[in-house]
């Protein structure tokens, strides 16, 4: 991402790092549920889903799940394996998503459907979803299995729904925010609040955190779509693009389409449509997302999320794991990748 669109912060750049070092030992507990889960005697699943696992994610919902339990200040074990749950549900909904966008890359490398197929893409993401509810059910609590299942199944809502909404270019901002909200925030927003399940605080502080993980879900999507625009691939790790060539319809698209000349609007019908999606046609789309502010105010939304995030760790004790939640935030929101 270029300096001139997204305005440095004063100081050091935001980092994840924090939040690494806050749960690198839980981390390490929770890779190793990980790993002893993904065993299967059918040799392609554990070749398949190690190829997505150990393909350079960063766990960032699975260290939410655990920065939030030291906020809290739980000290025991439960939110190790339940981490591990929303690891295998997000690497599940990968697998199908590349799947469904046919993509080529992810993370800078060849995605599991391209070098397997899609088949057997598909039966070892449903193989994860079914390691995710093992553990769920193991951790015996009805409030924690209420709160994942609820979030697999609005998940899969919302990759209908953009499904649905794909080449639309009448579509609203307010929907745009319910399919991505649906689809990348409930699981961040769970995995946040299945820390105040397990350290047996009450429903407002579940539904604090739960609200921190939603709008941080917000704005991390509102910036990958923005990026999508602005970036190249060797930084985003997948082709730059890859929205516009599938006719996805993100936020610049709906600003820039509604805040556009009739001419304009035209071209974004065809390029939506799939009838202009090329190489001079992703150029012009970058133009008109440049001019109409659109890539800028998508940005701007994220901020305005992601200060809604930081409000609401206001609320708990100032230290390390709230610091380092915070500062999650801003990652997310400055990241170029």
């Amino acid at each position: 991402m270029t300096a001139s669109i997204l305005p440095l912060r004063p100081g050091p750049e935001p980092s994840i790092a924090p939040l690494m070092a806050l749960t690198a030992q839980g981390l390490g507990a929770v890779n190793q549920v990980i790993l002893d889960r993904m065993q299967s005697p059918v040799a392609l699943i554990p070749e398949l889903a190690g190829h997505l696992i150990a393909g350079g994610g960063k766990r960032l919902r699975p260290m939410l799940t655990l920065g939030c339990a030291s906020l809290l200040g739980y000290d025991g074990t439960r939110h190790h394996r339940l981490a591990a749950a929303v690891e295998f549900i997000h690497t599940a909904t990968l697998l199908h998503d590349d799947v469904v966008d046919a993509s080529g890359l992810r993370r800078g490398k060849a995605t599991a459907n391209a070098l397997y197929g899609n088949p057997a893409s598909v039966l070892v993401g449903d193989f994860l979803f079914s390691r995710a509810f093992e553990l769920m059910v193991e951790d015996g609590s009805l409030r924690v299995l209420r709160i994942l299942s609820r979030a697999s199944a609005v998940i899969a809502e919302g990759e209908v729904a953009q499904l649905t909404a794909q080449r639309d270019v009448t579509t609203t901002e307010s929907r745009y925010l319910d399919i991505i909200s649906a689809k990348t925030a409930a699981l961040f927003s769970a995995a946040c609040q299945i820390a105040a399940v397990v350290a047996e605080r009450d429903e407002a502080v579940e539904q604090a955190l739960a609200s921190y993980g939603r709008d941080l879900g917000i704005a991390f999507q509102l910036v990958d779509d923005a990026i999508d625009y602005v970036s190249d691939a060797q930084t985003m790790g997948k082709n730059a693009g890859d929205d516009f060539r599938d006719g996805k319809i993100t936020l610049p698209v709906i600003l820039a389409y509604a805040r556009g000349t009739e001419e304009a609007r035209e071209f974004w019908r065809r390029a939506m449509s799939g009838r202009a999606a090329g190489e001079a046609e992703l150029a012009r789309a970058g133009e008109l997302l440049r001019t109409t502010g659109a890539v800028a105010d998508t940005l701007a939304r994220a901020r305005h999320y992601g200060q809604r995030a930081k409000d609401v760790l206001a609320a708990f004790p100032n230290g390390p794991a709230r610091a380092a939640l915070a500062e999650t935030v801003e990652f997310a929101i400055h990241r170029a990748y």
